[in-house]
């Protein structure tokens, strides 16, 4: 059965939320946008590589969607970011899109959207990778679906935003991985200890 992976760029509070550009994800007043850039290093864009090569698939909730799907499918092909994302297979989960033609390869989960995760799962193949999307990462998590979390976990406490870990839900995880940079982020990787 293949793996649902959580990838995401998280402070220190769990905010997830706009973590590229200043007007990536405003909503609910959000003014931080764009905390990660002082952050760099190159380990974080090899560990992107490394999780795309391991991964045959996306799975987005509609706004990140939206938003990747508008920086990378104009992108002229030889882009080597580019390239990769808009090639992969992504499947968006939206009770209000009614086509996923916006960006290539991509295809429309509109409803029993459990029922058909599970089914993405049983079929053959490599990870699901999944970031951004907080709506559907908590949807995922109350139905014990995710499988691994990869954390790149910035040194910044943003004190509001959209978060990776819903409220109300225990999960217990194993440590699998924890790399420091000398930019103060730490690669962190984390398996499910799903109930028995």
């Amino acid at each position: 059965m293949r793996k649902i992976i959580v990838s995401e760029f998280m402070s220190l509070d769990g905010v997830i939320q706009a973590p590229g550009g200043t007007d990536e994800d405003t909503e609910g007043g959000f003014t931080y946008g764009g905390w990660t850039a002082p952050y760099w290093h190159d380990d974080i864009g090899a560990r992107f590589t490394e999780e795309m090569s391991e991964s045959d698939a996306m799975l987005l909730g509609r706004k990140t969607w939206q938003i990747h799907g508008g920086a990378f499918e104009p992108m002229a092909e030889g882009d080597p970011f580019g390239d990769v994302m808009n090639a992969m297979p992504k499947y968006v989960v939206s009770t209000t899109l009614t086509s996923a033609d916006a960006w290539r390869n991509s295809t429309l989960i509109g409803g029993n959207v459990m029922d058909e995760v599970r089914a993405l799962k049983a079929q053959p193949g490599k990870n699901i990778v999944i970031d951004g999307s907080s709506v559907l990462v908590h949807a995922l998590a109350q139905n014990d679906l995710i499988d691994e979390y990869h954390l790149i976990v910035y040194p910044v406490v943003l004190g509001s935003g959209k978060k990776v870990f819903p409220d109300g839900v225990r999960l217990n995880l194993r440590l699998d991985e924890a790399q420091p940079l000398p930019s103060g982020v730490v690669l962190t990787r984390y398996t499910v200890e799903h109930p028995a």
